[in-house]
């Protein structure tokens, strides 16, 4: 058995999946196998027929983006559909574990608890590194997941790191989270794929390519993964609108202007880092490596809620009192909030 085959729940290994009518058939003009109605009342083209399971366009097209071959690739709604196949694919409730670190993004563990399997946060070392407590919670876990660069703090691992921590444990699948990568695109470990077969890469479209709304994402690993994990994936998780915008994304235009977009907000983030330096009660700001910057203040509760009183929305932790993240928004909108700042420091 192949890797994927010794580690997916025992049921799945001789399912079959689901052959609808337009996985199972392809081609023909007269369309009567799926009960779909014959009239197209939508403006959208096409929207009365189902859609391709996987658009092969649109695999193909972030296939070439990433730097994978289309059979590397499992298109998601958004990334967040990625990590509960995972763990449904390939986590035996009551049985297997799931491991990734705190703070970080909360659905690796809303995601394991709400499939019944055990979910274990382990602390980040000193400068947000990899701990060597990750790696030994790992040899018992079906699953690791990083995300690089982090939410909430926008710290990076570096390269070595991760493909280190993948080497250390060829038994467990570990799931880098790069829904930021684009912010740093040199540290994607989507080439790295072909050579390490527990590895497994998550994508999205919805930060620096501005598609939230869409919900579109990529599962970027090994074949035998991908295999596995379309048993498990519904039959129709790409809506034809979406798989339209988000080729029309992928193009060369719209890669051009996503890396345009990516270098004004890295700028704009600079920006925030020297303003949030100027201020009297800002203790801390980490040093980002995504579209946000998380800084600890004095006072922070009400700063927060300040800022909220004059319609500026930023986001607090219960988990990280005196701690507040902000996103980077549009020139105007980090005027506005500069100006926010800096007068919270006066009426102090």
């Amino acid at each position: 058995m192949n890797l994927a085959e010794r580690l997916c729940r025992p049921e799945l290994r001789e399912l079959v999946p689901y052959a609808s009518a337009r996985r199972s058939m392809s081609g023909g003009d007269v369309w009567l196998n799926a009960n779909e109605s014959p009239w197209r009342n939508a403006n959208v083209a096409d929207v009365n027929r189902y859609p391709d399971c996987q658009p092969p366009e649109l695999r193909a097209a972030y296939a070439g983006y990433a730097g994978v071959r289309p059979e590397q690739l499992l298109i998601t709604r958004g990334a967040d559909e990625g990590i509960e196949l995972l763990i449904r694919t390939f986590c035996v409730p009551g049985q297997d574990k799931v491991v990734s670190l705190a703070p970080s993004y909360g659905m690796y563990g809303i995601s394991a608890l709400t499939c019944g399997v055990e979910y274990q946060a382990v602390p980040w070392e000193e400068g947000y590194q990899l701990p060597l407590a990750l790696t030994e919670a790992g040899r018992g876990a079906k699953l690791v997941f990083v995300c690089n660069p982090n939410n909430p703090t926008g710290t990076l691992v570096p390269r070595e790191d991760l493909l280190a921590l993948a080497d250390a444990l060829p038994d467990t699948l570990v799931v880098v989270d790069e829904a930021y990568i684009e912010f740093c695109a040199d540290q994607s470990l989507a080439g790295a794929i072909g050579g390490c077969p527990n590895l497994v890469v998550l994508r999205t479209l919805s930060k620096a390519f501005a598609l939230a709304g869409a919900r579109c994402g990529f599962l970027l690993a090994g074949k035998e993964i991908i295999t596995m994990l379309e048993k498990v994936i519904a039959p129709y998780p790409v809506p034809k609108p979406v798989a339209d915008l988000a080729l029309e994304t992928l193009s060369d235009f719209g890669i051009r202007r996503m890396q345009s977009q990516v270098a004004q907000l890295n700028a704009r983030r600079s920006a925030l880092v020297a303003a949030l330096g100027t201020l009297a009660y800002v203790d801390q700001v980490l040093e980002s490596a995504a579209n946000f910057v998380l800084f600890k203040a004095d006072g922070a509760d009400d700063l927060f809620k300040t800022l909220q009183t004059q319609g500026i929305l930023i986001r607090a932790y219960g988990a990280l009192p005196g701690w507040l993240r902000i996103s980077i928004g549009s020139d105007s909108e980090m005027a506005l909030l500069t100006n926010a700042l800096t007068a919270f420091q006066q009426d102090a």
